[in-house]
């Protein structure tokens, strides 16, 4: 990929119930929970803007009033009407994603801003269509997250089942719009195109040269708020 065009557009998975993070999320979208006083949508977002993203584009559903009225029109929103899973949720909104590939961001993990630049990193790892690039976690690093790891990554950068060094995923992938062309209709989860790009071995990674925090539960939230509290 040509690492001088403009900045990928950002893709931000806003829409999921949050369930693990009641009571709070009894009355608030997970993604505008703050952390240590700052939503943590707001966090995700500035780690994709300290790295040049300025085009950003989100899904809502549940409390999806708020997520509108948190931005005031400032970011594009395809409100769901039913749940469409991770990657249901992307695929309907394709349409109002201009560039191709574009970056897909959780809302729930994040990294300190300024701490690491790794976009640009993983916009020079990817090469074309068939590849997808994801943000991987060194384990010692990561902090909310229960399982040992996800994958593992080889020396060459590509992302295994179980040959190379464990890796967590960080929430954060870059692809191309042709992968969606022959996904179902309605709900499906990105797992289902991760997975296909695994087997046919173009899924790579990029380490994070950063702590992670993601935020799943109160657990997570608290680790988060007192490892950024002054």
């Amino acid at each position: 990929m040509d690492t001088t065009s403009r900045f990928p557009d950002v893709m931000l998975l806003a829409a999921g119930l949050g369930t693990r993070l009641r009571p709070l999320t009894d009355t608030l979208p997970k993604p505008l929970v703050p952390v240590a006083g700052r939503p943590l949508i707001e966090r995700v977002m500035a780690n994709a803007r300290a790295e040049g993203a300025k085009r950003f584009v989100a899904n809502a559903h549940y409390r999806a009033d708020q997520v509108l009225a948190h931005f005031g029109g400032l970011l594009k929103v395809n409100r769901e009407e039913t749940l469409l899973g991770t990657g249901g949720g992307v695929r309907a909104a394709l349409p109002m994603l201009h560039s191709d590939p574009f970056f897909v961001m959780n809302t729930d993990a994040f990294w300190p801003e300024g701490a690491d630049a790794p976009l640009g990193r993983m916009r020079a790892r990817y090469q074309e269509p068939p590849d997808i690039v994801l943000l991987c976690i060194q384990p010692h690093r990561a902090h909310g997250f229960a399982r040992s790891h996800d994958f593992c990554l080889d020396p060459m950068g590509r992302v295994t089942r179980d040959w190379g060094a464990p890796v967590i995923y960080g929430g954060v992938m870059l692809i191309g719009k042709s992968l969606f062309a022959e996904c179902p209709d309605g709900p499906f989860a990105l797992n289902l195109l991760i997975d296909a790009a695994l087997e046919d071995e173009r899924l790579y990674g990029v380490v994070l040269d950063a702590p992670w925090y993601h935020v799943g539960d109160p657990a997570g939230l608290d680790a988060a708020e007192k490892a950024l509290a002054p």
